[in-house]
């Protein structure tokens, strides 16, 4: 499994950077994060050691569901959900929607971070 890049710069910076590559101004050079957080507090909060600790079971575990994931971590399915939502709001889980169930796959379970 490959790392995910993490960038972390102020918030009107993210946003300059975002209108240039819009604009045809600046396109973005392989290995250059592609999730960007704002401070590294919002990183350490979405990256906590738990959460971490999650991914990791995701990718070694490969659950069928939210709730056979929720069974084999002791949480329940709805704080479980609100995690898997917010890390795949990041891009670092996907939510893979099959017949009755959702699917948690874990991107990556290392990270680099730039901070700029």
């Amino acid at each position: 499994m490959k790392a995910i890049v993490i960038g972390i710069m102020p918030q009107e910076k993210i946003r300059a950077r975002m209108s240039a590559i819009a604009r045809g101004e600046y396109r973005p050079k392989p290995g250059e994060p592609k999730i960007w957080f704002t401070s590294m507090e919002s990183l350490a909060e979405v990256l906590s050691d738990e959460n971490r600790a999650l991914l990791k079971l995701i990718a070694e575990m490969k659950p069928e569901s939210i709730s056979a994931l929720a069974k084999a971590t002791g949480r329940k399915s709805g704080s479980l959900s609100r995690t898997l939502k917010t890390l795949s709001n990041y891009g670092i889980v996907n939510m893979r929607r099959e017949k009755r169930h959702v699917r948690p796959v874990a991107k990556a379970t290392e990270f680099r971070i730039i901070a700029a």
